[in-house]
Parts: C-alpha cells; structure tokens; sequence
C-alpha cells in the first residue's frame, strides 16, 4: 500500500515539475522572440505577418509545427522580398498568431480566414507559395477564390491520403483533456528531445544548415502551438480525402516543387502524382533536395515563384 502511494505522489510531483518547467520555457521563448511583424484581427482571430519587399505581393504559408520565423530563415525568403512584396502569415496557432477553438482549422477554414485578411490588407490578385500543410491552404485559396489569385506554388506537399507514421506520435495533444495535460507536460519535453532527428529527417539528404540553429525551437512546443500542430496532423487525412477530387478544377494550374529525396512525404506519390491529375500544371523537381526545399534549393522555388508570376 505504501510503495502504491509512494508511485502516485513522485507521479504527482514529476507532473507537477515537468508543467512547471515546460511553461518557464514557454514564457521564456515568447519573452526572447517578440513579435517580428504586425498584427490584424480577422474575425476574432490575430493574425501575426512580416512584410518585406515591393512589387507583386507574394503570400507565403508555412507548414505544420513551424512559424513566420522558419520562413524568413530560409534563403527562398531574401531571395523572393528581392523582388516581390513578400507578405508571410503565420497561420492561426502558430507563432504569435491566435487560434479559437470555436473552430476546427482546416485548409478550407484557414484559406477563408487568410482571404478575408488579405482583402483587409488591400492585396489583391497574390501569388501564393505554400509549403507542407501550407500547401494545402494555398490549394484550398485557390479552389475557393481562383479569379483572387495571380498564381499558386505547392512546395514539398501531401495531397492524397497515404499512411503516415508521425500521426500516432503528434496527434494525441489534441485529444480533449488528455491532449491539454500532454501539451503542458509530456508532449514538448518529448518534442524536445526528438527534435534534432526531425530535422535531420526534414533536410536529409542535405545537412541542417548552420543558419538553421537560430529557429526558436521552444516556440515551437510551447503548448498552445503544440495543439495547433497536433489538430492539423489529426485533421490532414480527412482534409485530403476530401479535396482530391477537386484538384482538377483549379483554374490556374499550379506550379508544383518538390524535393526528389523528401525523406517525409514522398514526391512520387504526392507531388508527381498531382503534376498527373491537374492539365497545365508543371512540376519542378530537385534532385538533391528533401522536404525542406525552400531552404536547400532555393532558387529552384524562386523559378517556380517567376513561373506562377508569368
């Protein structure tokens, strides 16, 4: 009986300690990375972006579990506000943007809630790049709103219902209840500790570039963006089996890039695979990039950005 007790309470206190330090983090990251950009409220949501550059604005969509930081990071990000007016939201949960949870945040749901921001903003007629599951909001954009839209890059994306076998482990922070205990203890020190081979798995074959070391890696597993990774890794299944048949019907066929050795989502039966469904798109292939194409290709994305913009 005692030993039973005794479990319980160094149970109890480990809970206790790992949810007092997982929010110290947190509260430190957020102290240590202010708010790069501005903000506008969308329907109840703050939207967080960064604005560089002039010319024919250029949205860019990050993907699942990253943030406006990963993009500027990323030389695809220079060399685009060289040239266009680069305008990079952080998507509703990530970084220093809200996400209610009066919603469930799909593709459709955000590609309307990013719609109605840049109506706000006065951008009209964008080329949108979306990355990962940023490249499922751009697709979404542009099936809801074609005549809105200049053009439409999908880098490094997942557009048919394939296995994943990252699912089991991210999902379950976004299980009710359970998934709020995860999130604020658990969950990030496991992220944490993960985190160098995820990147090796996000970049590989390449190495992680150098510069790469200045991502704020606690801001993306503080819980509240744990939650916003976790509903859309539970979410992109269904999202994808809905879509697909869809896909045809862009009006302006996309310009598709891809890594030719993503070690995460295969090209081959995404990528390539979409290039087939959709007349008059194009497929631009890296042959030594993986799923981190923007960062270890970049003038390969640039290219698909001028064709979008042609």
């Amino acid at each position: 009986m005692h030993s039973r007790t005794g479990i319980k309470v160094g149970a109890a206190a480990a809970t206790l300690a790992a949810a007092a330090f997982v929010q110290q983090r947190a509260w430190q990251a957020e102290r240590s990375n202010p708010p790069p950009g501005r903000f506008i409220e969308i329907d109840g949501v703050r939207l967080h972006y960064v604005e560089r550059g002039e010319g024919v604005p250029l949205v860019m969509l990050h993907g699942l579990g990253s943030m406006v930081q990963e993009l500027a990071l990323s030389p695809a990000f220079a060399l685009a506000a060289a040239r266009y007016r680069v305008i990079a939201i952080d998507r509703p949960g990530y970084g220093h943007s809200s996400r209610p949870r009066s919603r469930w945040w799909g593709p459709r749901t955000q590609a309307a809630l990013i719609h109605r921001m840049l109506a706000e903003l006065g951008i009209e007629r964008p080329i949108v790049i979306g990355h990962s599951f940023g490249a499922l909001v751009a697709l979404a954009l542009a099936l809801a709103h074609p005549a809105a839209l200049r053009g439409v890059v999908l880098a490094s994306g997942y557009y048919f219902p394939t296995g994943r076998i990252d699912v089991p482990l991210m999902a379950p922070p976004a299980i009710p209840l359970l998934g709020d205990l995860l999130r604020h203890t658990v969950s990030p020190l496991l992220g944490r500790a993960l985190w160098p081979g995820l990147l090796r798995l996000m970049f590989g074959p390449a190495a992680v570039p150098p510069y790469f070391a200045r991502f704020p890696v606690w801001m993306a597993l503080r819980p509240s963006q744990l939650r916003a990774s976790a509903e859309e890794t539970a979410v992109l299944l269904p999202s994808v089996f809905a879509m697909q048949h869809r896909y045809a019907e862009l009006a302006a066929p996309p310009i598709i890039v891809a890594g030719a050795q993503d070690r995460y989502v295969d090209h081959a039966r995404h990528s390539v695979r979409l290039a087939e469904q959709i007349p008059g798109s194009q497929l631009l292939l890296s042959p030594r990039a993986g799923h981190m194409v923007h960062h270890t290709d970049p003038r390969r994305v640039l290219q698909a950005i001028e064709m979008a913009a042609q």
